[in-house]
């Protein structure tokens, strides 16, 4: 495909991107957009600011993350004017690590709920539109992922929750960031593809897999991406 072909195939998908975030911020404050900072969650966030500067962009600030994940986060908060919201779980490291030793070794699952899921659920439970990067090549447990989809917190609220760069190839975000003259989280100079807490978090053990480096292969997601079980 010509650099020409590229271009024209990446500025249709922003497009259409541009248009589906249109339709859901313009005017209303009650949405919000998550961040890894990661490169597809930067690309909406930009994209996003287009429509809002002060849409809330939420971090989970789970206290386990690269050094370089945290400088680059405060790197584009400050250059961007982020409207930056970091949600901190109940406890902080040293209290849960004092109380339970390292989750993130002993259960894994246990250390994402108190980390991320609880503090993210509270979070978007006071929004109506949740807005990520989520993309159907990240992972084999993404490729059914919806464009739109209401989602059930545990409280039993729906919000409706966008990823409109399901479609997207990381050669698609990539593109685009370089166009837009995105600088990009440094880890991924190193080989990481997927980049998460620092203890959970390793060079992907299989290329064609990106999120192969994550969890030691215990899991595959820390599950605030899983709806609540339905209440009988």
């Amino acid at each position: 495909m010509s650099t020409a072909e590229i271009d024209s195939q990446v500025n249709h998908l922003l497009d259409q991107v541009r248009a589906a975030l249109a339709r859901v911020i313009t005017g209303k404050p009650d949405v919000c957009l998550t961040c890894s900072f990661q490169a597809e969650d930067v690309l909406l966030t930009k994209l996003a600011l287009e429509l809002d500067s002060r849409i809330p962009i939420l971090f989970l600030d789970t206290g386990y993350h690269f050094a370089e994940t945290y400088a680059y986060r405060d790197r584009i908060a400050r250059e961007w004017n982020l409207n930056l919201v970091n949600l901190l779980p109940e406890k902080t490291v040293a209290e849960q690590e004092a109380e339970h030793g390292l989750l993130y070794q002993s259960s894994p699952d246990q250390c994402c709920k108190l980390r991320k899921v609880e503090p993210l659920f509270k979070a978007v439970a006071g929004y109506r539109v949740w807005l990520t990067g989520l993309r159907r090549e990240q992972a084999r447990s993404r490729t059914a992922l919806e464009e739109e989809a209401f989602f059930t917190l545990p409280g039993g609220k729906q919000v409706l929750k966008l990823a409109p760069l399901a479609a997207w190839t990381t050669r698609d975000v990539w593109y685009a960031c370089e166009q837009f003259s995105i600088p990009l989280l440094s880890l991924y100079e190193r080989g990481y593809s997927s980049i998460g807490c620092e203890p959970c978090t390793s060079l992907p053990t299989d290329p064609n897999d990106p999120r192969s480096g994550r969890w030691a292969g215990r899991k595959v997601e820390c599950g605030i991406h899983i709806e609540a079980a339905p209440a009988k």
